[in-house]
C-alpha cells in the first residue's frame, strides 16, 4: 500500500478562508479534505498517513522554515509519495504547492505532484522541476482533479518513468526526451506536410512556445521554373575552421558562403559545428542538411529556375527568440536584395 502525505492551505483544511490565512505550520494524522476525495480514487492501493496544513499568508511570509519544517517532518514519517493540492487558479496556494513538491523531491528524492490551473502563476515556476496534473480554474473540478492525480501519483510511487505529458495526462515540463522511432524524422515531417496540404488532422512533434505569434506563410511562387531559390539552415554548416566565429550554440551570428564552394566540399572542407546534435552523417555529405545536389537536380531539369549562389548558415540551438528575429530579418532583408523568390530552411 501506497503510504501518502498530503499537503493543504488553510481552506482545504476547513480552517477558513482569507481571515485564517494566517494560520500556522500544522501536522494532521490521516486525511482531510481533498484528501478523502483522492482515496476514493486510490481505493485500496494507497493511505494518506499525514496531512500536511499552512496558511497561505503563513506560507510566504517564513518560506523557509516552512519547508524545512515540512522536510524534516517527511524524513521522520517517510511516505512513498506527496501530493499538494489541487490548488486550481489560486496564486499563493499553488505557489506553495509547487515549492512543497520540489523541495521534498529535491531534498528527500520522495516523488511529489501537484494540481494546478494550466495559466496558473506556479505553472512558470515550477513546471520544469515539478510534476503537476491539469486541473480547472476552481474547486467545481475537484472530482476530475483528484482522480487525476491519484492516478500519475500512484504511478510515481510505483517507479513509472514520465511518459510524453498529453498521453500521461500532466503538464509538459518544457524539456523533449529522446526516443528511438521506426519512422525516420524526413518521413515524419512529409507525413505531416501531407496531411496538412490535404486538410487532414496532423499533431506537430513540436509544440509552439506560449506567447510565440503565428507567421502567416508568404504567397506560393507563382512560376518556379523561373524562380531563384536560396538555402537557408540553423544547422551550423560552415567552412572548416569557422572564419566567421559563428557560435555552436547560443548564436549570436550568421553568414554566406557560395554553393559553389559547397558543390566541391574542398579547400576548405565544410563541417558542421552545431552543438545540438550528432554531425558526423552532415560532415561526410553535407548535402544530407543543406541539399545542394537536389536543387541543383531540378535546376538542370528546369522545375526550378536557378539556384541562388550563396547559402545562408547560423546555429539554432539555445538561440534566443530576440537573436533569432534579428538575424532571421537581416538574412531576409539580403535574400530579397539578391533577387530571391523562394527560400529552403533546413534544420537539425
Amino acid at each position: 500500500m501506497v503510504r501518502i502525505a498530503h499537503y493543504l492551505n488553510q481552506f482545504f483544511a476547513g480552517i477558513g478562508g482569507e481571515d485564517k490565512a494566517d494560520a500556522p505550520f500544522e501536522v494532521r494524522e490521516g486525511a482531510v479534505g481533498p484528501g478523502r476525495a483522492i482515496l476514493l480514487e486510490t481505493g485500496d492501493d494507497a493511505e494518506i498517513v499525514q496531512t500536511l496544513v499552512c496558511g497561505d499568508n503563513a506560507f510566504h511570509a517564513g518560506t523557509d522554515a516552512i519547508l524545512d519544517a515540512i522536510v524534516a517532518t517527511l524524513a521522520e514519517s517517510k511516505p512513498d509519495l506527496l501530493i499538494a493540492g489541487p490548488a486550481f487558479n489560486a496564486g499563493r496556494y499553488g505557489l506553495a504547492c509547487g515549492a512543497v513538491c520540489s523541495a521534498v523531491s529535491e531534498r528527500l528524492g520522495i516523488p511529489s505532484l501537484t494540481g494546478v490551473y494550466p495559466e496558473a502563476p506556479a505553472v512558470d515556476v515550477y513546471r520544469s522541476r515539478v510534476v503537476m496534473v491539469p486541473t480547472g480554474d476552481s474547486a467545481a473540478g475537484m472530482r476530475e482533479a483528484v482522480a487525476s492525480l491519484a492516478r500519475v501519483g500512484l504511478g510515481l510511487a510505483a517507479g513509472k518513468p514520465l511518459g510524453p505529458a498529453d498521453e500521461d495526462g500532466r503538464i509538459p515540463m518544457g524539456y523533449r526526451k529522446a526516443v528511438v522511432t521506426d519512422v525516420p524524422a524526413a518521413r515524419r515531417a512529409l507525413d505531416l506536410l501531407m496531411a496538412k496540404l490535404a486538410g487532414e488532422p496532423f499533431l506537430s512533434e513540436v509544440a509552439l512556445p506560449k506567447g510565440a505569434e503565428p507567421i502567416p506563410p508568404a504567397p506560393a511562387v507563382a512560376d518556379l521554373s523561373s524562380a531563384v531559390i536560396a538555402l537557408v539552415t540553423d544547422g551550423g554548416l560552415v567552412p572548416e575552421g569557422n572564419p566567421d566565429r559563428i557560435e555552436s550554440s547560443s548564436a549570436t551570428r550568421w553568414a554566406r558562403y557560395p554553393v559553389a564552394d559547397l558543390a566541391g566540399n574542398h579547400d576548405p572542407a565544410f563541417l558542421s559545428i552545431h552543438a545540438g546534435y550528432d554531425s558526423q552523417w552532415v560532415d561526410a555529405d553535407p548535402n544530407r542538411l543543406v541539399p545542394l545536389d537536389a536543387l541543383q537536380a531540378l535546376a538542370a531539369e528546369g522545375v526550378i529556375g536557378k539556384v541562388h549562389e550563396f547559402f545562408y548558415a547560423t546555429t539554432g540551438t539555445g538561440t534566443t527568440v530576440t537573436h533569432a528575429e534579428r538575424m532571421g530579418e537581416e538574412i531576409a532583408k539580403a535574400l530579397i536584395s539578391d533577387g530571391v523568390h523562394a527560400v529552403l530552411v533546413t534544420s537539425t
